[in-house]
Formats: C-alpha cells, structure tokens, sequence
C-alpha cells in the first residue's frame, strides 16, 4: 500500500473518531449516499445498504463473486424433492456470529437462526415483527408469505422449509440480500434489555466484515472478522466514505483518499480511462431504466394514452446527452444479458406525429396536464435522473402534455411512490440474482402492487404467464412463458423502456482481486492492496 494512500485513509479513520494501526491495510470506498439502514430486508433501492449487507451477512445461499453462480454459504449442501416442495438444507457447524459492545454470542450459528430470519418477515406474531417498521418489501414482493408452507429445524444444523407449490427461482432467491441471515440470540438479547431496534442499527452477522460504526452522512467503518469460516479478509479495515458528488468521489480517488468509487460521472470516463493510477473496470449492466406509468390513475389506466407517451419520447438523444454512450436503447423489461430475453420483440418506435393522432383517439387531442417524478441520486440505471425528466417534459410538450416535475429526498420518493402518489415516474432496476422473475414478477406482478410495482400494474393474462413460469422447473418452458410475458408487456405498455446502462467502477491499481457484482453491490472480501 502507497504511504499518501494508508495516510489518507488514516486521517479519514481518525477524522471519523475512530483509531486504527498503522500497519493494517485500510481500504476505503467512496459510495454515493447514505444507507437507508442496515436491516438489508426492509429496504430495495440498493443505496449502500445493499454494499453494507455484502459485508455483514452470509446467507444460506450465496452467489460466487463477480458470477451469478449459486454455491454454499452457511449451507454447506441441500437437497430439493422431487417434486420441489421440500428444501433441506444442512448448516455449517463452528459459524461465529460478530462481537460487539452490546453483543457477547455464548454459541455458535445454528438452525434457530435461519428460523429467526424467515419468521421475523414472515410471522405477524413474531416478536420482531414489527419491530423499527419494517415492510419487507422483497419478501412480500416475491409472494414469500403464500409460498412458505412451514420452516422446521430437523436438529442444529438441518432445516427443512417446506413449500405450497413449485418455485423455479428459490434458490435463487435464497441468495439475496433480504435472506441476510441475522442471529435470534441477539435479538432475544436486546428484546431483554428492552433495546430492540438495536438489532438494525448495529448489524450483527457472520459476514467477512463486522460492522464498527456508523457517523451519519460521513463514515460507515468496519473492520475484517477474524473467525470468519472461510478465512479472514486480506484487508483488516474498510471504510465506506460517503460522498454524494460523482465529481468529489472522482478527486478523492485520484488523490488516493478512496480505493474505489461508485457510479462515475459519463463525462469524466474518458479521462479515466488514459490516468495511469486508475483501472476502470466495466460490463454490460443486469439492469434497466424505465419510465413507469401508474396504470391505476387516469388517463394512464387507458393503454392508448400510454402507447402514445411512449412513442413522443426519443430515448436515442436522451441515450446520447444522459448515458453519454454508456447505455443501450431498451425495449424490453429484462436486460438482453439475462436469459429467456426476446429480441424478436419489436421496440416502440420514436413518432410525435402517430402519438399525437393516437392522444386524440384517446380523447386528449389537446393534450392534459401531469406530474413526472424524477430521482433525486445517480443509480447504475440512470446516471441523470432529472436531465432525462426535462428532455421528457420537452417531448411530451410537443404532443401537448405539460409536465411538472417533481422530486423529494431518495427515501422519501421511494416512501412516496411506493404509495402510488405519482402519475408518473422515473425509476429502475439493478437484478438481485439472474432470473428473469426477479425483474418481472418482482417489478410488474399483481402481488407487487403496493411495494416494488411502481406502475401498479395487475393484468392478468401477463401475471398468469408469470405464475406458470414460477411452477416449472424446465428452463426452456420457463423461457416460453417468458417470451411471451415480454410481448404482452410491450402491448400493455406499463413503462416506456429507456436504457440498459453499462457498468463502470473506477478503482485505484494498487487494489487486487476487485470484481464487478452483476447484482450492483460492492463486495470486499477477497479484495487486497499492493
């Protein structure tokens, strides 16, 4: 590690108020807001809190890194029957869960703790239940509550989760961060003392990296577990610097005060690319940007008046002034890098002229006022929400739809349009582990309305091709009812597709072993400096 390098994030440590040898290896990363929180179940946006969950937690499943590959985590094997309604699942034996100062385990990770995990999302009777107002969007967004027949530990280290029905993507969904697996021993512990919602706001895991501590809009700290059953980090520090300004971020890793950096500004990559103390790494994101209509506000609950939005947007010059030529045109709700993808789809064509003839029809031929609800952050789908709102408020304006934009803090919006306030809005999607049902059925189901499904979309002849899919284990007949969920979608019109963005992290060539996560997280283990 360069000296300018262990001094800057030296001084960041000591400036956060917290001590750290000189000798260990800090590595510090530069991320782009606040968490929400640290219970990594409450929350989808994936602003920190889904980097902060990688560290912290295991889950029984896990994704390799950099892949979208399932293998072992705290399971160490499991079987499913044959006709997939029993998982078994058997447990690591000598799993650590963290220390802290207000956490002593007096035992190991064992089968009461996968138990906790589900049942606390689960069971409106679990204690935790509603502790700090959790809504346990995924969870209930993957229609978890109706799946879930029973969950039962055989003994220590076997669990049995029995299902209602078939579901292709389980496993799948076992490995996401709303599956993180918390300790029932901690939360028994602070239910006694009476100090529950310390349980999300000092995470306690078996991850890598345990959780040090948290200085609001500043600093989250978290130093390597030692005992962690697949060896200790490399690293012995890791520092999230939180730093809004793409352009800061872009400063402080030149001066070697961060290792990495999320979500660069477009127009500073090609700079990046020719500095010879940067490695800018990228991939073609598992992601989509979209406008969404909300499907139960008039005029939107009319199909024409949303065919018709959609063809007066010219996605080409907002591809060009937003994404900078680090995103594709998207026509379908799925990125064309994940399975089941179809390209026979035929794209909403860029046509004022048809829009406006197809308004009138409508009833609109003067065009009528609406709202445009624009992001306030950066995400790996939209690097510029509110420039992409104004270029869509100038295209509508030539059909005669006059549009105001509107914007509030990120949880707020998030708050705000989960409750379906907006007429219409701009969001998007990073997927959670390579299926397609976790962009469709997550995003677009009738189960969804009320939590992930900004469009408040419920139409049944496309929910029920959803289902179908989730019942089959055959990956070519899931692809079917796939393809043809995409073309229903594109008739139905619920989102204008905008863009699959390109991934670029930017990371100092002194940092070892970093790989892009296809799920849009940062994951550290495994990462060392030179």
């Amino acid at each position: 590690m360069h000296h300018a390098l262990r001094g800057a994030a030296f001084g960041l440590a000591i400036a956060a108020g917290f001590a750290s040898p000189l000798a260990a290896k800090t590595l510090v990363y530069c991320s782009e807001g606040s968490p929400e929180g640290f219970n990594p179940a409450f929350f989808t946006a994936g602003t920190t809190f889904d980097a902060t969950s990688r560290q912290v937690f295991d889950k029984l499943v896990q994704f390799e890194r950099g892949t979208t590959k399932i293998v072992p985590g705290l399971a160490e094997s499991w079987s499913v029957s044959e006709e997939g309604l029993e998982y078994t699942f058997k447990l690591r034996k000598g799993v650590k869960f963290h220390t802290s100062k207000t956490f002593k385990p007096t035992r190991d990770f064992n089968a009461q703790d996968i138990i906790f995990t589900f049942e606390r999302q689960w069971k409106s009777d679990n204690p935790y239940h509603t502790v700090s107002g959790g809504a346990y969007e995924y969870f209930n967004s993957m229609d978890m509550p109706k799946l879930l027949k029973s969950i039962e530990a055989v003994d220590d280290y076997t669990v049995k989760i029995t299902l209602n029905e078939p579901e292709a993507p389980f496993l799948a969904n076992l490995a996401m961060d709303f599956m993180s697996v918390q300790s029932a021993e901690y939360a028994d512990q602070m239910a006694k003392a009476g100090t529950q919602t310390k349980v999300d706001q000092e995470p306690i895991g078996t991850g890598p990296f345990q959780f040090v501590g948290y200085q609001k809009d500043a600093v989250i700290r978290y130093r390597a577990n030692e005992a962690y059953w697949s060896g200790k980090a490399p690293i012995d520090t890791l520092v999230f610097s939180i730093t809004p300004d793409a352009s800061v971020r872009y400063a402080k890793l030149k001066a070697g005060e961060c290792h990495v950096m999320a979500y660069p500004n477009p127009a500073d990559l090609a700079a990046m690319k020719t500095d010879s103390t940067i490695n800018l790494m990228s991939q073609e994101g598992l992601n989509v940007g979209y406008l969404a209509f909300n499907t139960e506000k008039a005029p939107f609950t009319d199909v024409k008046v949303r065919q018709a939005l959609s063809m007066a947007v010219n996605r080409d010059a907002i591809i060009e002034a937003v994404y900078q030529g680090a995103g594709k045109k998207a026509k379908n709700p799925i990125p064309p890098t994940i399975w089941s993808y179809n390209d026979k789809v035929e794209d909403t064509k860029y046509d004022p002229e048809a829009a406006r003839k197809l308004l009138a029809d409508a009833g609109f031929p003067n065009g009528f006022e609406t709202d445009l609800w624009a992001m306030p952050v950066q995400r790996p789908y939209n690097p510029n929400a509110r420039r992409m709102a104004e270029m869509v408020q100038a295209d509508w304006a030539k059909i005669g739809v006059k549009v105001k934009i509107v914007s509030y803090e990120w949880g707020e919006y998030l708050r705000r349009t989960k409750d379906g306030e907006h007429q219409t809005m701009l969001m998007g999607w990073t997927g959670d582990n390579g299926d397609p049902d976790n962009f469709l059925y997550v995003l677009l189901g009738c189960e969804a309305v009320g939590s992930a499904n900004r469009a408040r979309f419920c139409y049944q002849p496309f929910n029920e091709l959803l289902i179908k899919a989730k019942r089959t284990p055959d990956v070519a007949e899931r692809t079917k009812f796939y393809e043809q969920a995409q073309v229903v979608f594109k008739e139905q019109a619920p989102w204008l597709t905008v863009a699959h963005s390109v991934v670029y992290e930017p990371i100092r060539k002194e940092v070892k072993n970093y790989k892009i996560d296809p799920f849009g997280g940062h994951i550290f283990y495994g990462v060392d400096i030179n």
